[in-house]
């Protein structure tokens, strides 16, 4: 244990009480006029590691000195955080939007239920376990914004609001695992112990997508009273008159499908997203305003995360090493929520002789307990930057999170014993 260490592990402490006082200084922003921007921008969940990060880097700089912290800074993997923000800000463009949003109405007409339950429900189960094939990022943009005006507006109680945002954040963690490539976690371990989709499938995604249904099922029936007379727009975005040609829609799915088939590859995503922006710009007129902000944010959010994590090896992986199975199951689902679940089981990688059990285990533990906070599993960023202006002083509480997440959280962790 260095100095550096120590230091390091401080720094991601006071990260992690930050994020959990987040919601404080949102509230003295609004009580507080002449020092509301800073408040604001303290409150700001997104913010909350990238400022922290930045914090380290310059510690590092006047303890090892500039060269050490420039070299620690460019030896971080930054993949993930830049897939994010582009898989977010193309699932949320309109034509994607429109075609999700016809289709589900569509088939929520053969539901014996109201249209509007329906389409909550599809968005709670339905979308999570899309996850699989187009990402868990994609998947959480596409549900935030067809439930935002919907769940998470006025008129609904502050407490179903985090009870419903418990259930979408543990259902993207877990409907990922129906396959190896569309979950962090599960990705970081996959090539190293040979775990193919058809292995995920078998071991993971049938307990996944019945602990999905479960879930999504329980809460729309407590939001059934507010939200059955509510319209089945299910865009948060203003929709222009003309409706976007399906060449439009199928055109922006290409380039959905491109950025996921290259996802490990920044040069080619980036690449086709440069692409995009330029094609939305040519038909403007079927656009809404793209969500590059809260993109750059999310991004922001993920990269900070991957500059602190990176200084907490030395401490997590002998604890990681060092449980007997079923302690490491229990274990992973606390960590997780105090670190990334994708940086959890990547540790859990580079460990010798770990049996098949623990692997299971490991993997079980950091995908079941990915919505207990925000800074859990890599998508949950994206959700906070999408709804939290439905919530009272449009931040979200850690405190209300993890509490709406815990049922969820035993569904999905039960499962996953059986």
């Amino acid at each position: 244990m260095t100095l550096m260490n120590t230091l390091g592990a401080v720094i991601f402490g006071l990260a992690l009480l930050h994020t959990f006082s987040a919601k404080f200084f949102e509230v003295l922003a609004h009580k507080n006029t002449a020092h509301a921007g800073l408040f604001h921008l303290l409150g700001e969940v997104e913010v909350v590691f990238g400022f922290w990060a930045f914090v380290l880097i310059v510690v590092m700089a006047l303890v090892s000195g500039g060269d050490a912290a420039v070299s620690y800074a460019e030896s971080r993997q930054y993949t993930e955080p830049l897939f994010v923000f582009v898989v977010m800000v193309v699932a949320a463009s309109r034509p994607v939007l429109e075609l999700v949003g016809r289709v589900l109405k569509a088939l929520a007409r053969f539901t014996p239920v109201p249209d509007t339950i329906a389409l909550v429900w599809f968005g709670l189960a339905v979308v999570p376990l899309l996850g699989s094939l187009i990402t868990e990022p994609a998947a959480m943009t596409l549900a935030a914004l067809m439930l935002a005006p919907k769940i998470f507006r006025q008129g609904i109680p502050e407490w179903l609001k985090y009870a419903a945002l418990g259930v979408l954040f543990v259902n993207v963690s877990i409907g990922g695992t129906l396959t190896s490539y569309a979950a962090p976690p599960v990705l970081m371990v996959a090539a190293a112990w040979q775990w193919d989709s058809a292995f995920m499938l078998a071991t993971f995604g049938w307990k996944a997508a019945v602990a999905v249904v479960l879930n999504a099922t329980v809460v729309t029936l407590l939001l059934r009273k507010h939200i059955a007379g509510l319209t089945t727009d299910a865009s948060t975005q203003t929709t222009p008159t003309e409706p976007v040609p399906l060449i439009v829609s199928l055109i922006h799915l290409a380039f959905l499908a491109g950025v996921v088939v290259f996802a490990h590859h920044p040069v080619f995503f980036l690449g086709l997203f440069l692409f995009f922006m330029g094609y939305t710009q040519a038909y403007e007129r079927h656009q809404s305003p793209l969500i590059l902000k809260e993109g750059l944010l999310v991004g922001f959010f993920l990269a900070g995360l991957v500059v602190l994590g990176g200084m907490q090896q030395w401490w997590l992986q002998p604890i990681v090493s060092s449980l007997a199975p079923h302690t490491l199951f229990f274990a992973a689902l606390g960590l997780t929520a105090i670190t990334d679940n994708a940086a959890l089981t990547y540790l859990g990688s580079l460990i010798a002789g770990l049996s098949d059990q623990a692997k299971y285990l490991l993997v079980a533990g950091a995908v079941a307990g990915g919505g207990l906070t925000v800074i859990a599993n890599a998508p949950n960023p994206a959700g906070v930057a999408l709804l939290k202006r439905g919530f009272n002083d449009e931040s979200i509480g850690a405190v209300g999170l993890l509490l709406g997440a815990l049922p969820p959280t035993i569904v999905a962790a039960v499962m996953f014993l059986l």
